[in-house]
């Protein structure tokens, strides 16, 4: 299964009237369950490194003290999760604003039920704005960076 069909079976899940789902396919594996209208992330049975989807979308900037809407291209998160944006609380950010980032390279880690799964950059870009801090939550397709493609 990939992302957006994981994607589209959480949302499907989360209408339905149904409180547990456990499926299993060869290696794959999820299982979801509702408490108290939350919906549990997926669990995966290998943790791989997750591809970042990039979009045009106009953020109103969280950081900004202008609060003006900001235009460009952006890294989404590709599930809900906990953000990190360095691989440890003591070490310095994968990626943080001015910095060029290569395709492949790491940008943040997302947390879901105890697995960190690396994000990573789609296409060479250079980081505009950061949108969120460390142990925010966020959810699918929310955007994570401002970016400009190079």
């Amino acid at each position: 299964m990939d992302m957006k069909q994981i994607k589209t079976l959480v949302q499907e899940f989360d209408a339905s009237t149904l409180s547990k789902l456990k499926i299993t396919l060869d290696a794959f594996s999820i299982e979801l369950e509702k408490n108290v209208g939350t919906v549990a992330a997926p669990v995966m049975m290998a943790a791989a490194p997750v591809a970042v989807a990039s979009a045009p979308v106009a953020v109103a900037a969280e950081a900004s003290p202008s609060s003006t809407p900001v235009s460009g291209d952006a890294i989404l998160s590709p599930m809900v999760g906990t953000f990190y944006s360095a691989p440890s609380p003591d070490s310095a950010p994968f990626a943080k604003v001015g910095d060029r980032i290569k395709k492949g390279q790491v940008v943040a880690i997302l947390e879901a039920m105890k697995i960190m799964n690396e994000l990573e950059a789609e296409f060479d870009c250079e980081i505009l704005e950061v949108l969120k801090s460390d142990g925010q939550a966020v959810e699918y397709d929310m955007p994570l960076y401002i970016v400009k493609k190079l």
